[in-house]
């Protein structure tokens, strides 16, 4: 899975991370712009990709975190490029479990801020439902917030079963041992 936060903590090194915090605004834009494009060619390349935040995550925390004052233009243009059988998942929580996860498991560079937590929420939720995915139908949506981390899995295959295909069906009924 990649992940799209600004530093990467999967696949960089400490000093790598702490380099990309210090890039200026618009060479972090250039970075994401170019992940971005180059994600889009994977997804068209193999069948099962998963991506964490995606496009999505640059509308929302571009312009509030990445590159205050700017606009994020243009990251919606690659949903036209996606594969047409993509399905976007929606994950949320209460502010009150996304603050306490926070306390419990924070992150080396954290981006949302406590008092953010709400207006992020509303920004995610609007950019979720601009998504050409949900107006074809193709989004599963799951609050997080009672469920334990073994419980997601379950009930993203429960919701995303009649989105997916013959194939996906057969791949998933052939995993089941």
């Amino acid at each position: 899975m990649t992940n799209f936060t600004i530093p990467d903590r999967q696949q960089l090194s400490p000093e790598d991370r702490a380099t990309m915090v210090t890039l200026s605004p618009s060479l972090k834009q250039r970075w994401q712009q170019m992940q971005i494009v180059y994600h889009v060619r994977l997804m068209n390349i193999f069948d099962h990709i998963l991506l964490g935040g995606f496009y999505i995550e640059e509308e929302v925390y571009g312009p509030l975190y990445y590159y205050p004052g700017s606009t994020v233009d243009g990251s919606r243009q690659f949903e036209t490029e996606l594969p047409k059988d993509g399905i976007l998942v929606h994950l949320t929580a209460r502010p009150e479990v996304i603050e306490t996860r926070m306390k419990s498991q924070p992150h080396d560079y954290s981006v949302v801020k406590k008092e953010d937590i709400p207006m992020v929420l509303s920004r995610f939720q609007d950019e979720v439902n601009a998504s050409s995915f949900n107006i074809l139908g193709q989004k599963v949506e799951i609050d997080t917030s009672e469920l334990a981390p073994n419980q997601l899995l379950q009930i993203f295959l429960n919701k995303a079963r009649p989105l997916m295909s013959a194939r996906d069906l057969l791949i998933i009924g052939n995993n089941k041992n």
